[in-house]
C-alpha cells in the first residue's frame, strides 16, 4: 500500500504493508518512533470511543512517553490493556491515540489540513473532504421518482455550489462565506422524495465541517486531483515493472519518485541528485530541497 503525502511544493511516497490508521499516523511522525500520552492523545482516544477506565489507567501511570513500539506494547501489557477482549480493540485505539500524541508533541503538522477522499485512516487532525469524491456518490443515484427526476433539469445544485466555492477561494469574503454555509444547509437538508438520495444527502450533511472546510481555509484545494496525479506515476511504474525485490528497493523507488516530483513542482532540475552525490561541478549546486520547499515562491 503506497501512501502519498504532498502539497503544491513537495511530494513524498511511502509504501508499507498496511493502509490502517496506525500506519498513516506512523508516517506522520516523520521518522520519530515514540508514543506519547498527552492531551491530544487522550482527546483522540475519547473521540474513538476508548472506555473511560482504560483512559484512566493510561492517565494515572507516571510513564507518559515511550521510545518505540516495543516499549509501548510492553506498557499496555503492564496495565492489562492487551488482555481486554472487547471490540474495537483497546490496544488499537490506544496506539492510534499515542501515535497522534507523538505527532502533536513534535509539532509536525502545525495547522496543516489533511484533504482526503474520506478513507477512514486519513480522518485525523484538521480534516477536509474531497468535494469531487463526495458529489460522485450523488450522481451515481438514478432518480426513481418524479421529484428525483426534476433534480436533473439544469446544472445539478451541488455542482453549482462547488463552482461558487471555487470562485470564493479566489476572493475570500466572510459575509459570502456565511451565505455559502447557509446554502450548504439548504442543499443537504432538503427532501427530494427519493429515499436513497435523501439518505445520502443526510450523510453528507453530517460532514458539514469537512466538506466546506475551504470556507475556513481558502488556501486548501477542494479536491484530491493533485494527489491522484502524483501517485499515478508510481501506479504506472508498478504495472510495468511489478513490485520490488526488497524493502531497500521499495524505499529507493519511493524516495526517487518523490524527489523527482518535488523537483518538478519547484522548477528545479533533477541535477539536484548530482549535488547530493557530489558529482556536479562547483557553482552549479542546487539549494537544499527542504529550504526550497519551506520558502514561498
Amino acid at each position: 500500500m503506497t501512501t502519498h503525502i504532498g502539497g503544491e511544493r513537495f511530494t513524498a511516497f511511502r509504501t508499507g504493508r498496511s493502509k490502517s490508521r496506525q500506519a498513516f499516523l506512523s508516517l506522520l511522525r516523520a521518522g520519530h518512533e515514540d508514543y506519547v500520552i498527552n492531551a491530544e492523545a487522550l482527546r483522540s482516544m475519547r473521540e474513538r470511543g476508548l472506555a473511560g477506565p482504560v483512559i484512566d489507567r493510561l492517565m494515572a501511570h507516571p510513564a507518559q512517553s515511550f521510545p518505540n513500539e516495543a516499549a509501548w506494547l510492553a506498557h499496555l501489557g503492564v496495565l492489562g490493556i492487551d488482555s481486554l477482549n472487547v471490540t474495537p480493540s483497546p490496544v488499537t485505539i490506544a496506539s492510534e491515540g499515542a501515535l497522534w500524541g507523538a505527532v502533536r508533541h513534535h509539532d509536525l503538522l502545525g495547522k496543516a489540513v489533511i484533504v482526503s477522499d474520506d478513507a477512514g485512516q486519513f480522518r485525523v487532525g484538521i480534516h477536509a473532504l474531497c468535494w469531487v469524491h463526495a458529489e460522485r456518490l450523488v450522481h451515481t443515484l438514478v432518480p426513481t421518482t418524479r421529484a428525483g427526476s426534476s433534480l436533473g433539469s439544469g446544472p445539478p445544485a451541488d455542482l453549482v455550489f462547488y463552482r461558487d466555492l471555487k470562485a470564493w477561494t479566489s476572493d475570500p469574503c466572510p459575509r459570502r462565506a456565511s451565505a455559502l454555509r447557509a446554502r450548504f444547509e439548504r442543499l443537504f437538508t432538503r427532501r427530494t422524495g427519493s429515499v436513497m438520495l435523501d439518505r445520502l444527502l443526510a450523510r453528507l450533511h453530517r460532514r458539514k465541517r469537512e466538506l466546506p472546510r475551504v470556507l475556513e481555509r481558502p488556501e486548501i484545494p477542494l479536491h484530491t486531483h493533485a494527489s491522484e496525479n502524483d501517485i499515478r506515476t508510481g501506479v504506472i511504474k508498478r504495472k510495468i515493472s511489478g513490485g520490488t525485490m526488497s524493502d531497500a528497493g521499495r524505499d529507493a523507488r519511493d524516495i526517487m519518485l518523490g524527489l523527482m516530483k518535488t523537483c518538478r513542482k519547484l522548477g528545479v532540475s533533477f541535477t539536484y541528485l548530482g549535488d547530493c552525490l557530489g558529482l556536479n561541478t562547483p557553482g552549479s549546486q542546487v539549494p537544499p530541497l527542504a529550504r526550497l520547499v519551506a520558502t514561498p515562491a
